[in-house]
């Protein structure tokens, strides 16, 4: 249920604080994710629920690692995910 497109997923809901700094984080620190509205896409509501288990929004699945998954604002999973990032980025630069 996941793209490799970009760097993560974020389900999220309309309304949900939680979800937006979620993506404003990733906004600020070049993450790239791909944004699905679980209120829309019945088949993701369906997958975070019943497949990861996950009651509360946002649930953000790491796309390079889909057993690296969590629910809800996780400062410090954002931070290893910026940390993780930056280290790839400077990787790619050499």
């Amino acid at each position: 249920m996941t793209s490799s497109i970009t760097d993560y997923t974020v389900y999220t809901k309309p309304g949900c604080p939680n979800c937006d700094r979620t993506m404003e984080y990733f906004d600020s620190n070049g993450i790239t994710y791909t944004p699905v509205d679980i209120t829309e896409v019945p088949e993701a509501l369906e997958y975070i629920t019943a497949e990861l288990g996950y009651s509360q929004a946002p649930v953000i699945v790491n796309n390079s690692d889909d057993q690296d998954h969590w629910s809800g604002l996780r400062p410090d999973k954002l931070v290893h995910a910026a940390m993780t990032h930056t280290t790839a980025n400077r990787k790619e630069a050499s």
